[in-house]
């Protein structure tokens, strides 16, 4: 029987969808609210699939799947989201999400979905796949800044120039915590991974802009 951590953060659409799936023959190893309760359950019950909703507070799904294959994790994850936006979908998928499921309807297809993706392969929907490389392909990465909130862009700023948490802080009257949660945040929305990439691209849209 295939085992999986379940993780939303909406407590009567998560039994529903446990319900679901333990009708269908799956067994649900653990039910929690956020993902790192997610990323804390994957290590105590070892499932054969972790099931994230992309959008949760503290820790999103995007953000718990890109930690476990920092931490060569690398099990079937898949997203069960109401929509997906861009800055999501690019970061899921360089991060080898295994399916994304949306919710209307999710029962049976994510049922589907985690045959499919504990047998190895991806489920994920053409249109998603479609939309997500013309993303890649054709909008240079650096527009991915235009996401970015002006806090966010001004701390990315500083981070381009070389400044360090304490310096940021400082500058804009925040506490250096308040800095690093920020930078996780931008890290989440623009798909990367550290403060490095992160002032690479921001150079590289300064050019691009001259």
């Amino acid at each position: 029987m295939t085992r999986v951590v379940l993780a939303d953060d909406h407590p009567f659409l998560r039994a529903g969808v446990e319900a679901a799936l333990t009708a269908g023959g799956i067994e649900v190893a653990a039910s929690v609210e956020d993902g790192e309760a997610a990323l804390a359950a994957v290590l105590r019950v070892d499932p054969d699939v972790v099931i994230l909703d992309i959008r949760m507070p503290g820790m999103s799904g995007v953000a718990a799947l890109t930690a476990m294959r920092a931490s060569d994790d690398n099990r079937p994850v898949i997203l069960l989201t109401a929509e997906i936006e861009d800055a999501e979908l690019l970061a899921a998928m360089k991060a080898k999400v295994d399916g994304i499921v949306f919710k209307h309807g999710a029962g049976e297809h994510l049922l589907k979905a985690v045959q499919v993706v504990a047998s190895g392969q991806r489920s994920i929907d053409s249109v998603l796949i479609v939309r997500a490389f013309t993303l890649a392909m054709e909008t240079p990465k650096t527009l991915l800044v235009d996401l970015l909130s002006s806090r966010e862009l001004q701390i990315a700023d500083a981070v381009a120039v070389g400044k360090r948490n304490r310096e940021i802080a400082a500058g804009i009257g925040m506490t250096e915590g308040s800095i690093k949660v920020y930078l996780h945040r931008i890290y989440d929305k623009l798909g990367i991974e550290n403060r490095t990439e992160l002032a690479v691209m921001m150079l590289e849209q300064r050019r691009n802009a001259n």
